[in-house]
């Protein structure tokens, strides 16, 4: 009798219970910064919607700001788990660290909502410390996954320069929030730029492989 081989079922990821929990705690975390722009904006002394909205701009744009840093977060937490295939039992509370640190993004943005006409550079500086402590959790995130052999032998050399990235964003993000006492023009320009290396985390760390693995031209 000849016997068929029936096709290796390809499992669920032993991450998805927490990828999935993860993806639950940012949607909350969006949702409270929706609810804080909600409680601020309600017109006083029957001001004209209009007028009352144009010159309280400061809370959409510190919403749009705490969006984006949450998408950004997210982005990132996702590509980090594309390379994360095995679980530890402490993986969940290094992992809770950084959704610790998303969940509390909306009381920064909330200061920066508030001050950031009266007390622009302190309010900034408390929203950059923030990104300060979401960079050192992603890394503690990447760095204990390496350490611990949770991503597959093929994928460790590139993940090396995943975890790579978040090493230098630590230094980036602390500079970043030291100059907020120094120059707040400059400083949010430090920011944008780390909005955009980080808005393609992937393309990043790719690039930084190819640029470790060039070959090295001979006089």
């Amino acid at each position: 009798m000849n016997h068929i081989k029936k096709p290796a079922e390809s499992g669920p990821k032993e991450t998805a219970r927490l990828e999935a929990f993860s993806d639950g705690v940012f949607a909350i975390a969006i949702t409270l910064l929706v609810l804080e722009l909600i409680s601020i904006l309600h017109p006083q002394n029957s001001e004209r919607l209009f007028n009352f909205y144009l010159h309280h701009w400061e809370p959409f744009l510190a919403f749009l700001i705490g969006f984006l840093t949450i998408l950004v977060c997210w982005i990132n937490h996702t590509h980090v788990f594309v390379y994360i295939k095995k679980m530890t039992s402490n993986l969940p509370w290094v992992n809770g660290f950084v959704l610790l640190m998303i969940t509390f993004t909306p009381f920064p943005t909330a200061i920066l909502a508030e001050y950031i006409g009266k007390e622009s550079r302190f309010a900034l500086a408390i929203f950059g410390f923030n990104y300060f402590m979401i960079s050192v959790a992603s890394y503690w995130l990447c760095a204990y996954s390496y350490k611990r052999h949770l991503i597959d032998a093929e994928d460790r050399e590139l993940f090396h320069c995943v975890k790579q990235t978040y090493g230098y964003s630590i230094l980036y993000t602390l500079i970043a929030f030291l100059v907020c006492f120094i120059s707040i023009p400059l400083a949010i320009i430090l920011y944008m730029l780390l909005f955009y290396v980080f808005a393609y985390p992937k393309e990043f760390a790719t690039r930084l492989f190819k640029r470790k693995h060039r070959p090295i031209k001979s006089k």
